[in-house]
């Protein structure tokens, strides 16, 4: 505060007023507007996980508040190691990096964001992305058990990177459960601004729903926003062409009845719906025969709506102008069943639209085996509600691998849904929440480019062995939908770990041994935070438990140092720790763009 300049000559105030922060020309203290505040909300929230069963939240979020010259440090773009290439060959060493080539990342992925910000900034067009959805008590194998202060800060420090990789004319999609639903649309409003959002989908992940709570809950919910929403480019849904199962000069189509089927609208309620159709007694060069809406010679027999199955009279769906006169005996015709009798049909065609504010589509089930529940009977096929459940999701992988592989993993349907109205093919399609892989393994197949980052170990036993039977052509999820026959390529590396290790033998430590024998090596070889007294540690340790002991070497870690930096890459050191393919690739992935 800086009430009076008489007092205060050296002040770089002009006015006797304040020093603070401003927003819209106001002082924050002197606004009214709404604003997002939490605390941490100034931190970085690095989230040093690298295992699912991790329940250690000091170990597992590191949020600090640090200095801006650290800030730069952290963020700085780190050195790349243990790169390869998988292709339909196998897996080969890889020394340098091409534009088109797709990319898999394994580390932190806040850390890995900005190590490929220049490469990537302006880029992307589509970013999706599945969160821990910090639901508290559940199963979830992200650990996602923390506040929602702390949720917000984790997801702040990763959207406003984010925001920075999208192209101008991009959208982010983001996947969220009931309990982060408000909080995540305030976030991205503040961050991708509210004038860019274009609405959020409610996509019925659980069909039978949940029980617990009030409401059994059934589905999740997709923010959608853009980059800049006046150049934002929708794309329409396409049919699904598997049910046009006829063809004619003007393309495919199966025949629906025009009857309304609606019990609410009967020849009382409804009578300008109500009118006979002449068919004509001579099938045309399809089989099919003509109408007329008046008799004469040829058409000759009359037809009415049939009757409900509670008797009332059933009424046409068209009156008899405007659509009925354009379509009559092209897209709509009479048609003979096997018992003689004539029903009045439409011809219907593929119609690509618009997506959907509620997202729920039927699965055919051929084998009913598979199916723990068969929810309805359409054309004397059966069907189930799970084409984009979880459920679904996780069937995918279970074949795929023979096992339970991954929790709760999306179903390809659904990103394959969000890609399709998203992006074009060649796009480039980021998800730095990678989990099983399913964003990837859509896009290769939908023939876009993607990069996919993951921290947690099952990155090698489930994301990159997917990705690879994808390339080898298998046939699950949308495969068959797309006519996927293999091919493809990935380039994978990793953040080459400096203090990052440190933190995980801490993390695996039982005695105080152990721990101790990690603290020698630390202070050897390590880089500890120079804010920390060594001595007093030392002096307190035998009275701490193991737990706190843990919690002590942890925060004497240096977190600007968990990774290697790409500007230290020339260093004697630390070239010595790196072959020489993985130093070559780092020149070819960093060499040109500026890092600095």
């Amino acid at each position: 505060m800086l009430e009076y300049k008489d007092y205060l000559e050296d002040s770089y105030t002009k006015f006797a007023n304040k020093i603070g922060l401003t927003a819209g020309g106001k002082f924050i203290d002197e606004s009214t507007d709404v604003v997002l505040d939490f605390p941490f909300k100034d931190c970085v929230l690095k989230a040093s996980m690298s295992r699912e069963d991790a329940d250690d939240t000091d170990e597992v979020f590191l949020n600090e508040v640090i200095a801006k010259s650290e800030i730069d440090e952290l963020f700085d773009p780190k050195i790349l190691v243990n790169t390869k290439k998988y292709d339909e060959e196998g897996e080969h060493e890889v020394t340098e990096f091409r534009d088109d080539d797709n990319l898999v990342i394994k580390g932190n992925n806040l850390i890995a964001l900005h190590s490929i910000k220049k490469r990537y900034a302006g880029k992307v067009k589509l970013i999706y992305l599945d969160p821990p959805y910090n639901t508290g008590s559940d199963s979830f194998a992200y650990n996602d058990r923390f506040n929602h202060s702390a949720w917000l800060t984790f997801m702040k420090n990763r959207l406003e990177i984010a925001r920075d990789l999208l192209s101008e004319d991009g959208m982010i999609v983001t996947s969220i459960y009931i309990e982060e639903f408000a909080e995540l649309k305030l976030l991205l409003d503040s961050i991708f601004n509210k004038e860019n959002y274009l609405g959020t989908v409610i996509n019925v992940s659980t069909p039978n729903g949940r029980d617990y709570g009030m409401l059994a809950q059934t589905h999740d919910y997709l923010h959608f926003y853009g980059k800049n929403i006046s150049l934002v480019k929708y794309f329409k849904i396409k049919s699904d062409e598997k049910k046009f199962n006829k063809i004619d000069k003007l393309g495919k189509y199966y025949l629906h009845p025009l009857a309304n089927s609606n019990k609410k609208y009967t020849s009382d309620n409804r009578p300008n719906l109500y009118y006979p159709f002449y068919v004509s007694t001579i099938p045309n060069d399809e089989g099919y025969y003509n109408l007329s809406i008046t008799p004469d010679q040829i058409h000759s027999i009359e037809i009415y709506p049939p009757k409900h199955k509670n008797g009332t009279q059933q009424v046409w769906r068209w009156g008899k102008d405007g659509k009925l006169k354009k379509l009559i005996n092209v897209d709509l015709v009479g048609d003979r069943k096997k018992d003689g009798s004539f029903r009045i049909v439409q011809k219907m065609r593929p119609n690509d639209t618009i997506p959907r504010s509620i997202w729920k589509e039927n699965k055919f089930i051929d084998d009913t085996e598979k199916c723990d529940k068969i929810l309805s009977l359409k054309n004397g096929l059966l069907w189930e509600d799970t084409k984009l459940s979880n459920r679904t999701g996780t069937s995918e992988l279970e074949e795929l691998f023979q096992r339970e592989a991954f929790s709760f993993p999306k179903p390809e349907s659904l990103l394959k849904k969000i890609i399709d109205i998203t992006t074009q093919e060649n796009d480039l399609v980021l998800d730095f929440f990678m989990g099983s892989a399913t964003t990837q393994a859509v896009a290769m197949k939908m023939n876009r480019r993607f990069i996919g980052i993951e921290q947690m170990d099952y990155i090698d036993e489930v994301s990159v062995p997917r990705l690879q039977k994808v390339i080898a052509g298998e046939q699950g999820g949308i495969s068959k939908d797309v006519n996927w026959q293999g091919g493809g390529s990935f380039v994978y590396a990793e953040l080459m770990e400096k203090n990052t290790g440190y933190l995980k033998e801490i993390a695996s430590a039982t005695t105080e041994q152990e721990l101790m024998a990690i603290f020698s090596r630390m202070k050897e070889f390590g880089d500890l935070d120079f804010r920390i007294d060594l001595e007093k540690f030392a002096e307190e340790r035998p009275q701490l438990s193991l737990d706190k002991q843990k919690e002590m070497l942890i925060k004497i870690i240096d977190k600007n140092q968990l990774y290697y930096n790409y500007s230290e890459i020339d260093d004697k050191n630390v070239r010595e720790l790196l072959t020489e393919e993985d130093y070559q690739f780092n020149q070819s992935f960093y060499g040109g763009v500026d890092n600095a």
